[in-house]
């Protein structure tokens, strides 16, 4: 029987949870003991009486949740503070985003905790219920299209009135991951026109089942994907042909939803201010990759500015906006992995399988994933 521990997330801008109520409940019938910190799911609608009615103990003490637990279950990496408090052997799992956070890493192996990256989780078929990063891409793609039809002062759909027929807005998904493809299909409900770019060929067909006409930018690249399905960062001649022909594109659109992202590196620049300035007046840019530099030049992550006209929005933790939900599939992504990382009530370590190799970041004060090895 493992102690797991769920602490209310210190983050700013956190208002996720790491268990749902019900996720709650599942992990108690396995015969499990769960200690909520009090107020942890608050913030996503969860109180503290549906925690202890699924039968978890509210635990007032924030020191003694750490340090009592074998497990400790979270959205964002808990404080160095909070860390320090966890028992030499115990184990984390959480998005760490390790590639980006060396010293994080270092403080880790320091510590003796182990520790898995829920961002890590290799992207094969038999994962797919883990993925917790595409869970919330999803709802990040969601919610990105509503901001550019609350912050566009247009409609988004054809219109016919007595006055007049308004023609319908244009939209311009750049990338289309999970993120970009959701944003793809919001936006057609809304009844917006709308064109995606991607440097992998292969999603075309994607784009164009959910009604978009995808933007063909010839590339010599051998490859543009990763072997886990991520986009590649590609070489600076590259980068420069797809600026030039996305500008076209660019200057015609109402709204540009950017979502481009490459694992462990800077978010590459997709929309230079020349583009910016070259755009109608009122139109807007949503840049999801803002929190990792931003796809546009002029990106402020965490806020909204007008340059050239142009809205450019720069939000920070998206699907922390939908807490209820977000909490509800990060939970299940973390029920599934646990699934397959306890056996007969403990935490087995089974390195020859692809999942666990990868997701686990530390243990017994070493690294442990080929993804830290071979970077």
């Amino acid at each position: 029987m493992l102690q797991i521990a769920v602490p209310k997330e210190s983050a700013a801008h956190e208002n996720r949870v790491a268990l749902s109520p019900v996720a709650t409940s599942q992990l108690i019938k396995n015969e499990h003991k769960v200690l909520i910190e009090k107020g942890a799911g608050e913030a996503s609608n969860f109180l503290d009486q549906d925690y202890t009615d699924a039968g978890a103990t509210i635990a007032k003490n924030r020191k003694d949740l750490f340090s009592q637990a074998d497990l400790v279950l979270a959205v964002q990496t808990p404080s160095d503070d909070d860390l320090s408090l966890m028992k030499k052997g115990s184990t984390l799992i959480c998005f760490l985003w390790a590639l980006q956070h060396p010293e994080l890493v270092k403080k880790l192996i320091s510590l003796g905790i182990t520790a898995l990256g829920m961002d890590a989780i290799p992207r094969i078929s038999r994962a797919q219920n883990m993925d917790a990063l595409s869970s919330m891409s999803s709802i990040a793609g969601y919610k990105s299209a509503l901001m550019a039809a609350s912050e566009l002062d247009k409609y988004f759909p054809m219109m016919m009135t007595a006055a007049g027929t308004i023609p319908p807005s244009k939209a311009l998904i750049m990338g289309a991951g999970v993120a970009g493809l959701q944003a793809i299909a919001t936006c057609r409900k809304l009844g917006a026109v709308v064109e995606a770019y991607d440097v992998r060929p292969a999603v075309k067909e994607q784009v164009e089942s959910l009604g978009a006409n995808f933007v063909e930018v010839p590339l010599e690249e051998v490859s543009t994907e990763t072997k886990g399905g991520y986009a590649k960062e590609l070489s600076n001649d590259a980068q420069e042909r797809q600026r030039q022909i996305m500008h076209e594109h660019v200057k015609k659109s109402d709204v540009v939803i950017t979502t481009a992202l490459v694992p462990g590196k800077p978010a590459p620049l997709l929309i230079t201010e020349e583009m910016v300035a070259d755009m109608q007046a009122g139109s807007v840019i949503i840049d999801l990759a803002a929190e990792n530099g931003g796809n546009c030049a002029l990106t402020k992550a965490g806020k909204t500015i007008i340059k050239h006209g142009v809205k450019i929005v720069g939000p920070i933790n998206i699907p922390s906006q939908l807490s209820s939900h977000a909490s509800l599939l990060y939970a299940k992504n973390m029920l599934a992995l646990l699934k397959l990382l306890i056996k007969d009530g403990e935490l087995e370590f089974d390195m020859d399988d692809e999942i666990i190799l990868n997701t686990t970041i530390t243990k017994d004060g070493e690294i442990i994933s080929p993804i830290m090895q071979t970077n």
